[in-house]
């Protein structure tokens, strides 16, 4: 396990400017592998045209794991702010997530594109909290579930 430790966690000022590559390398592993586990899941979404694919999830990805790796650096790993933040990460992108729900006079569409959405976000808070394994195995459920199980769903006559 790759562990994150910041040159500092109190703010430098602006004189006294540091930067560290081996730092630097972490937290690249870290979004690099949000961004390849979840861009396969885009890949599939937009194969098919749904309203969020190969850049929507990534970036929500991304940006989770930005985020989380933000929290690991102010308030270190385990603190309640922390958990305010994660708490409204989740929250804003079940925002993001409603967005892709269409409701016409028939049906609903795009619950699984806003789940997806949500999940990928998952991935990605995984990866920055270095919890590899759980990115992992969320990615693999989610494309499966996006992919393959999608055969198995009662289609609508019109």
């Amino acid at each position: 396990m790759i562990v994150l430790q910041p040159a500092t966690h109190t703010p430098i000022p602006f004189g006294e400017l540091s930067f560290s590559f081996t730092y630097l390398l972490a937290l690249s592993i870290r979004i690099g592998i949000a961004f390849a586990l979840t861009i396969v899941i885009g890949a599939e979404r937009a194969r098919d045209a749904h309203s969020a694919g190969l850049r929507t999830f990534p970036l929500v990805a991304v940006a989770s794991c930005a985020y989380v790796l933000l929290i690991i650096a102010v308030f270190g790993p385990a603190s309640d702010a922390g958990s305010r933040m994660l708490a409204g990460l989740v929250t804003a992108v079940g925002f993001i997530g409603g967005g892709a729900i269409i409701k016409d006079e028939q049906r609903v569409r795009g619950t699984a594109t806003a789940a997806g959405i949500w999940t990928t976000s998952a991935i990605g808070a995984a990866a920055g909290y270095g919890q590899f394994e759980i990115a992992v195995i969320v990615a693999i459920i989610t494309y499966v579930t996006l992919r393959a199980l999608r055969r198995f769903e009662p289609s609508i006559q019109e």
